[in-house]
């Protein structure tokens, strides 16, 4: 496959992704922000909703990550991105403060996978796509302090890691961390190279299914897939927007 090429349906799979994401973000303000209740979006519902957001723009990312040209500039684009949005929720809405949001994650993942691309690289498919994953699965709540995945606890972890304020970074929050858009690079690293992987092994199939991937389907969808960065850039000041003149006519 060329790198160089654009590939619409990963467009599209983003643009599909990115519309979820603005209308679960609409209703997580007007329940935590406008108080209107929603009962289901408190429960499993709420939470594989939000779940299925994130893993598959990890997944995405991870799987673009050697389309793109120049990784370095990339990663520093969104780590300032992501800085910005921090800054903004601190003067603005600091009841709702990011620290570590998805885009600080994405800027250090592109940058990390950027620098461990020669050992990345003689690692094969095959094993990449399964090691990676279940690295995921294991780490995955080191943020609540132990190995294991949802429900599943296999061991406690040392409190010392929690410790140092730069520990959030790597998954390691200290007592009283807050943030309302939380991911750090353990464990989410791993499923970003599960997507690394996964494109790999895509790599190599045949030119039916680049062909496939290729073929536009829905024009519109790519479109907002292609400017995933800016809509996310202004998907939140737009909805709140939208809900202040809503509320000032009374209509929530």
């Amino acid at each position: 496959m060329n790198a160089r090429s654009r590939y619409s349906v990963l467009d599209l799979v983003k643009g599909i992704t990115l519309l979820s994401m603005i209308a679960y973000h609409g209703t997580y303000d007007l329940v935590y922000l406008y108080h209107i209740k929603i009962p289901w979006f408190h429960g499993e519902p709420g939470y594989l909703w939000q779940q299925s957001i994130c893993w598959t723009f990890i997944l995405l990312s991870g799987m673009c990550f050697s389309l793109g040209r120049r990784p370095v500039k990339r990663g520093l684009i969104l780590t300032g991105c992501g800085l910005i949005i921090t800054l903004v929720t601190v003067l603005v809405m600091p009841e709702s403060i990011v620290i570590m949001g998805v885009l600080n994650f994405f800027g250090l993942a592109t940058l990390i996978t950027a620098f461990l691309q020669p050992a990345l690289r003689r690692i094969p498919s095959y094993a990449g796509i399964p090691v990676s994953f279940l690295l995921f699965l294991l780490t995955r709540e080191i943020p609540n302090g132990y190995l294991g995945f949802e429900g599943l606890r296999l061991a406690a972890l040392p409190r010392f890691l929690y410790q140092g304020k730069l520990m959030m970074v790597l998954g390691f929050p200290y007592d009283g961390f807050y943030s309302t858009d939380y991911f750090s690079v353990i464990p989410w690293l791993f499923l970003f190279l599960t997507g690394y992987y996964f494109w790999k092994l895509l790599e190599n199939l045949n030119n039916s299914f680049t062909a496939f991937l290729s073929q536009s389907k829905c024009r519109p969808l790519e479109i907002i897939g292609k400017n995933t960065l800016p809509v996310y850039m202004l998907h939140q000041p737009a909805l709140m927007a939208v809900f202040t003149v809503l509320d000032l006519i009374g209509m929530i």
